[in-house]
């Protein structure tokens, strides 16, 4: 295993494996990694479920590079595919899974983009300005920054990283980008430093963090590929089937928990004195709200701090 996979700690790892459990006991059961990266949650579902299948998905064609070395002793009882997740239903027609068992997605940046300082993922090294998942494909982070109208780029920072001082950063890269376009993280992060009041720097760990953010999300387009994958996945369970999602930032975690619980609340209309099977819930929540990672991991995976799980079960097909 390389080090960068030991170094690698999925974030409630057990937790995930239990939701999941119920569902991945029989033989041929599949389950799905919506989120490959390094490998770590899938290396788990192969060796905690001996009778399952897993598929795999990742955007970044080096992580499944990296996982594949780490999955190799599965054999065959690993498929990898280059995929973005809200492709899963065209996987699964691809590979002619109709229904698979467990879906689990880990969201956001991983561990392994964060670490790679050419990336630009990360706001604490400089590098180049890029954090494309899929380096093969679509405008980079740098792209985004000196074409964008200004009104377009407060409209991503405030949306997508909840920056309250968006106007005032995006008004610094007019004028920075107006000098030299900008193409490497440490410029960008020197930028929001000066563009920011004494006041605000001064509370809520690094200044550049919430840009950071909001220029991945944009980048990726995270939140419109989730907003059709979670659905989708819903869909592509077998009834007894569960899906478990962690999320880290709560523009994520509502959609999760628009779709989960939309899932599993009746659709009849009001006063009807018995529910015709059409209108019930084809969801059963497994989680009480979002639940949290247990303090003793967060002391010893920082990464885990912010995470969010929900995980729900497929009680009945959709109505006709």
């Amino acid at each position: 295993m390389s080090e960068r996979s030991e170094r690698h700690v999925p974030v409630m790892l057990q937790r995930c494996l239990d939701l999941l459990a119920p569902a991945l006991a029989d033989p041929g059961a599949v389950v799905v990694d919506c989120t490959l990266g390094l490998g770590g949650h899938s290396e788990a579902l192969l060796a905690t479920f001996p009778a399952a299948r897993l598929i795999a998905l990742d955007r970044d064609k080096e992580a499944l590079r990296l996982s594949a070395e780490r999955l190799a002793p599965y054999g065959d009882r690993a498929t990898l595919v280059h995929a973005v997740y809200d492709e899963l239903p065209e996987v699964l027609k691809r590979l002619s899974v109709p229904r698979v068992q467990g879906v689990l997605f880990d969201l956001g940046v991983s561990s392994m983009q964060l670490d790679e300082a050419g990336r630009g993922f990360a706001y604490a090294q400089d590098a180049p300005l890029d954090m494309r998942m899929d380096q093969t494909t679509g405008p980079s982070a740098a792209e985004v920054l000196n074409t964008y109208p200004p009104g377009e780029l407060v409209r991503v920072l405030r949306t997508y990283g909840e920056e309250k001082q968006a106007k005032r950063i995006v008004e610094a890269v007019v004028k920075g980008r107006a000098k030299e376009p900008f193409d490497r993280s440490g410029r960008l992060v020197e930028l929001i430093r000066d563009a920011l009041p004494q006041a605000v720097k001064r509370t809520g760990g690094n200044p550049a963090k919430r840009t950071f953010q909001a220029l991945r999300i944009e980048v990726n387009a995270e939140l419109s590929v989730l907003q059709r994958s979670i659905p989708a996945a819903v869909g592509s369970l077998t009834v007894g089937g569960r899906i478990a999602v962690l999320s880290y930032h709560s523009l994520e975690d509502r959609i999760v928990k628009q779709v989960l619980t939309a899932g599993a609340t009746s659709t009849a209309p009001p006063g009807l004195p018995i529910v015709p099977e059409q209108y019930q819930p084809r969801l059963k929540l497994l989680t009480r709200g979002a639940e949290v990672p247990p303090e003793e991991e967060v002391a010893d995976n920082s990464r885990a701090a912010s995470a969010r799980l929900r995980g729900a079960q497929r009680i009945r097909e959709d109505a006709l």
